[in-house]
């Protein structure tokens, strides 16, 4: 079988794949330029030929499974496959096989230095001394004083792989950790210092608030201007999930009228954003970065690792159903 490598890869994990299959073909959007949409992809796989894609930006639609009717599997280097119908892999008997969890180390390190740059003022202080601002008679130490993460109440919305490994950071911060996550049971960590607590008291008791979900119809628009008006009045917000989650008129007329501490945002309704969505850059008490917390070198390694398991797993067509995204295949 032959594989078209679309994605990013890690040497170790190509070296495996050529072990694998018979016939590899390495060409990365990161060397090739940004993704191939329906046409370009199309042309692309007529003229390769292969049995597997591994892609990560590239469209895949049902005009490229019509027109290429060769491919086998999809190998997808995303925790969600956003880049792909996979109701039209479906129809066409394609699994899709992704790789969850990929940048979890990435995001829920991010998240942590974001909040310690927030409490800190570490953007503001920075840019005042480029400015050059820091002149005779000013005093900085006072000007930019900020809070200690020692003590404070943390809620993590959501205790999955990023929740968790947010909680074990800020442990070591001696924070107090508190969790809502229904498919979660009971108090967590080797000691149970990690409280289950409803989403209410979440917002009601927590100084930090940081959520960690994907998007369902369950999860879609969960945080709302109830909850989020509920929150302490210095209490801060972080959101590097997805801004489908929350209800951001409400956050944002919340934050302008500084009837909360602030918020940390990582994600925004229109992806370039829009005039409207900027307008969360504009308040002082925002922190606001372009969707890069889990931006990291080292995720290509993860997803190499992941994607190679899950095409082992298929391969051997054994537990499939435990790999593949699209498990009605497996009915």
């Amino acid at each position: 079988m032959k594989v078209y490598v679309r994605a990013p890869y890690k040497k170790e994990c190509l070296d495996e794949l050529k072990r694998l299959f018979d016939q590899v073909v390495y060409e990365p959007w990161t060397e090739t330029g940004e993704r191939y949409y329906e046409d370009e992809l199309l042309e692309h796989l007529l003229s390769e030929e292969p049995d597997v894609l591994i892609t990560e930006l590239d469209r895949v639609t049902e005009k490229v499974l019509n027109g290429y009717r060769g491919l086998k599997a999809i190998g997808d280097c995303r925790g969600n496959p956003a880049n792909i119908d996979v109701e039209a892999c479906t129809r066409h008997k394609v699994p899709v096989i992704c790789t969850p969890a990929r940048n979890r180390q990435a995001v829920a390190e991010m998240v942590v230095g974001m909040i310690l740059a927030f409490e800190r003022n570490l953007v503001q202080s920075v840019e005042w001394v480029k400015d050059r601002k820091w002149v005779e008679g000013t005093t900085p130490y006072y000007l930019w004083m900020g809070h200690e993460l020692q003590g404070k109440e943390v809620g993590i919305i959501g205790f999955g792989g990023i929740g968790r490994i947010v909680a074990k950071i800020l442990e070591a911060f001696d924070c107090n950790v508190s969790f809502c996550d229904p498919f979660v049971y009971g108090n967590q960590g080797d000691h149970g210092q990690f409280q289950k607590k409803t989403m209410e008291e979440i917002f009601n008791e927590s100084d930090i608030i940081t959520i960690h979900l994907n998007v369902t119809d369950e999860t879609r628009g969960m945080i709302t201007k109830e909850l989020l008006s509920s929150m302490k009045k210095d209490a801060v917000f972080v959101n590097a999930a997805r801004s489908a989650l929350v209800d951001y008129d409400a956050l944002f007329k919340l934050l302008k009228e500084k009837r909360i501490g602030g918020a940390i945002i990582d994600v925004l309704d229109n992806e370039p954003p829009k005039a409207g969505d900027l307008a969360f850059a504009d308040l002082p008490n925002v922190l606001l970065t372009p969707h890069t917390c889990g931006a990291a070198y080292e995720v290509t390694d993860h997803q190499s690792e992941i994607l190679n398991e899950g095409l082992k797993v298929w391969l051997s067509g054994k537990d499939i159903e435990k790999v593949i995204f699209n498990k009605e295949l497996c009915k």
